[in-house]
């Protein structure tokens, strides 16, 4: 037989490649429901980067990398699950190299692995959505223009021991906000600000000039570190988030080949022939035989 004639009888034995999709969307549900209950557990337990509180800022770096981590083995855990489930529910192949079928359980794991990413992003979405509809006292600023961020800093800027009735102060609380949110640029609170928080300070507060300058440096401290907490919470919340979803389709590729090994009766990997001790009891036991 000759080299040609072999290339075409491999390619008739050889069934064209395509998508099974229930496996897939399967393994998609069984990853986005295995990571909303790790990270409802890890928010339970309190590993999280940000806050509606302002105790938030008592946050140490030692946490927010403890939260980082374990976002990263969560989405570990979950796409591998759903990735396994994908390999293991697709339909075997007769005929076909073993490579070319570990190929394509990995693509079914990917393939799961983008499905799980579409759905996880829809639910946050919808979860968004709703939360905003439905602002709290304890999350929504008093005014509709204010800094959220920085609602905790206006409180103790316009502080006061006695305040006038009727008093409306939505309008000065969101000035006030978006001047002491410049507090974090290269040049910081210009003087005409500074002088206009002192001002508004002594007005709404009755407090004199020297004390309502150190409460408005004290303030302007405050935003400073808060805006630069913030910053730096969200961009290593971004870095989780990017990172944990590298690797989970590399997860995903990974427990669809491990799936499609399982399917098949191939030899498994060693971590996945670990049996437990009750298990092995289990094997060794044997139901005894019953008397003609």
């Amino acid at each position: 037989m000759t080299t040609i004639e072999t290339a075409a009888e491999l390619r008739r034995t050889d069934p064209a490649w395509h998508l099974a999709w229930s496996p897939i969307v399967l393994g998609a549900l069984t990853a986005t429901a295995v990571s909303s209950i790790l990270i409802a557990f890890g928010a339970a337990v309190g590993l999280g980067v940000s806050s509606a509180s302002p105790t938030w800022r008592d946050a140490s770096v030692a946490l927010w990398l403890l939260s980082g981590i374990f976002l990263i083995l969560a989405a570990l855990v979950s796409f591998g699950c759903g990735g396994y489930l994908a390999g293991r529910a697709r339909p075997s192949y007769d005929g076909v190299a073993a490579e070319d079928v570990e190929r394509r359980d990995g693509w079914h794991g990917v393939a799961s692995w983008a499905v799980a990413v579409v759905l996880s992003a829809i639910v946050a979405a919808l979860i968004a959505i709703s939360t905003i509809g439905r602002a709290s006292a304890l999350t929504a600023p008093p005014s509709s223009s204010e800094p959220v961020i920085l609602s905790y800093d206006v409180d103790h800027l316009l502080r006061a021991q006695r305040r006038l009735p009727n008093a409306e102060l939505g309008a000065i609380r969101a000035e006030v906000g978006r001047v002491l949110l410049t507090s974090s640029s290269h040049s910081g609170v210009s003087a005409d600000d500074h002088a206009f928080l002192v001002q508004t300070v002594s007005t709404v507060t009755g407090l004199t000039g020297p004390d309502a300058e150190r409460r408005v440096d004290t303030v302007i401290a405050d935003s400073k570190r808060a805006i630069t907490r913030a910053r730096a919470s969200t961009i290593i919340l971004a870095f989780s988030i990017a990172t944990s979803l590298l690797l989970g389709v590399i997860a995903a590729w990974a427990g669809a080949e491990a799936g499609g090994r399982h399917r098949d009766g191939m030899p498994l990997p060693a971590w996945m022939q670990h049996r437990s001790r009750f298990n092995r009891r289990r094997d060794a036991w044997q139901r005894p035989m019953p008397v003609p």
